[in-house]
């Protein structure tokens, strides 16, 4: 672990792609830890091929190495899976009052693509984590559903996800304009998940994307 936060510390302080000059005490304090401990990081990050060290007098100079670089890489990817791979945690709060109008637009076609008649209304859920909805769809491919035309007036394409929330099936919807933030997930489902699951703003609900 203390690698890693060393290596991160590094990459934070600007020794990617040039060397930067560095103090074992100023790397002790970020890291926490004694001065003797970050001179054996040191070395072994060096040994390891992670880092390139030039020692001048009192002045030490690092360069992370393009297997530091690769390493970090790696770990970013799998931090990536495993946190933000369709799971969304959040708490209920209330619409702005327009999600019943458009799921009747979209009914049919969201029967046609998802596979079920949607309930006219969305459960709005504030993203706990991760930070926004978009961070925990962005790996994942959506069910595309096709906007139209009706009246003179354009309905753009919505970005469906199909979901389970407390074992009952139903799906995200991501429309192409839309006025809530990238905070709120908007949820459909056959049935009012509000009233079938007891939920009231608040609460706390855990949304798993379904296929990916």
């Amino acid at each position: 672990m203390e690698k890693v936060e060393l290596l991160i510390e590094l990459a934070l302080m600007g020794a990617v792609g040039e060397e930067r000059r560095v103090t074992i005490r100023s790397l002790s304090e970020r890291l926490g830890t004694s001065p003797q401990s970050v001179l054996r990081l040191l070395s072994r990050l060096e040994e390891e091929g992670f880092l390139r060290r030039r020692v001048s007098g009192r002045k030490t100079h690092v360069e992370l190495t393009e297997g530091a670089l690769e390493y970090l890489e790696g770990l970013y990817e799998k931090l990536g899976r495993a946190l933000y791979n369709g799971l969304v945690v959040g708490e209920v709060v209330s619409g702005v009052g327009e999600g019943a109008y458009y799921v009747r637009l979209y009914s049919e076609r969201f029967r046609e693509y998802l596979g079920f008649d949607p309930y006219p209304g969305t459960l709005n859920v504030k993203v706990l984590f991760p930070k926004t909805i978009f961070d925990a769809l962005v790996n994942l491919r959506p069910v595309l559903i096709p906007g139209f035309v009706k009246n003179g007036r354009t309905f753009g394409d919505v970005k469906a996800y199909p979901v389970l929330i407390r074992g009952i099936e139903g799906a995200i919807v991501v429309p192409s304009r839309t006025l809530h933030p990238p905070e709120i997930a908007e949820v459909i489902a056959p049935l009012n998940l509000r009233e079938r699951l007891g939920l009231r703003d608040g609460d706390r609900v855990r949304i798993e994307v379904q296929g990916r």
